[in-house]
């Protein structure tokens, strides 16, 4: 027997305190993780083998399933199951240095990859025309995509470019930052805002957590070296892998 079967087997269940069955379910799940029979990323079995090995119905299982999922105890990827989530990695990121997510995995040894939600060409929203100082009626490159690192979705970008810069969309690969360089049009300098925000749930089922999970909204404006804006980028990030770390120095005369 399995140690993910000795976990959902009838006679441990029925030991379980009487409560409601689907909160024996759950009980069942996390005690199994605090014991740490289960751990990150291991594979839950499907509604019906739990149903059949705890004998109670699917529907039991799946009421005890989605809330496990809604706590951040369980995550649902679609075509692969239910697995017990993971503590994510926590990567420092520097505020003082322009890297594109491709060139900052990278550098750390991950390997990145993304799934493209909209790569398009088409006009600016009055927002964007602003943020690019550029006239609404000239066409922009509008990419939006949700970003991994060793299969771990971490963020989802949101980034406009006017398509003086960048002619095609679908030109575009794994780096947009790779892109631009290659038109002779990466950006040398950018502002960056960011505040915390909790997701709503189309982010947050992309980002493989539940509704209202903390995440970080950053908003950058990139510039070539000639002043011109290039890039009007906005991004959730996991608040949980996230740590923006900037470097403070004190003025030469003394003041902060």
């Amino acid at each position: 027997m399995t140690a993910l079967n000795r976990v959902f087997t009838s006679r441990r269940f029925s030991a379980v305190p009487s409560l409601p069955l689907y909160l024996r379910v759950k009980k069942l799940v996390n005690d199994a993780i605090s014991a740490q029979e289960l751990r990150g990323g291991d594979a839950i079995p499907s509604e019906r083998d739990a149903a059949e090995l705890l004998g109670v119905s699917r529907v039991t299982v799946r009421k005890a399933f989605t809330e496990l999922v809604q706590d951040g105890v369980l995550v649902q990827r679609r075509g692969s199951g239910t697995f017990v989530q993971g503590q994510a990695r926590r990567l420092e990121q520097p505020l003082s240095r322009l890297t594109s997510f491709s060139e900052d995995m990278q550098l750390r040894g991950l390997e990145t990859d993304a799934t493209w939600i909209d790569r398009s060409l088409g006009l600016p929203t009055p927002e964007e025309a602003l943020k690019l100082s550029m006239s609404p009626s000239e066409k922009i490159c509008r990419f939006h995509r949700l970003r991994r690192a060793d299969g771990v979705p971490l963020a989802i970008e949101h980034a406009v470019i006017p398509q003086r810069f960048l002619d095609d969309p679908q030109s575009v690969g794994a780096s947009l930052y790779a892109a631009l360089d290659k038109r002779g049009h990466k950006p040398v300098r950018a502002l960056q805002r960011l505040h915390a925000t909790a997701l709503k749930e189309p982010e947050a089922r992309l980002l493989e957590l539940p509704t209202g999970s903390p995440a970080l909204f950053i908003e950058r404006i990139s510039y070539l070296p000639d002043g011109r804006t290039v890039e009007y980028t906005q991004s959730h990030y996991r608040g949980d892998s996230y740590d923006f770390v900037a470097e403070l120095t004190l003025a030469q005369d003394g003041r902060p």
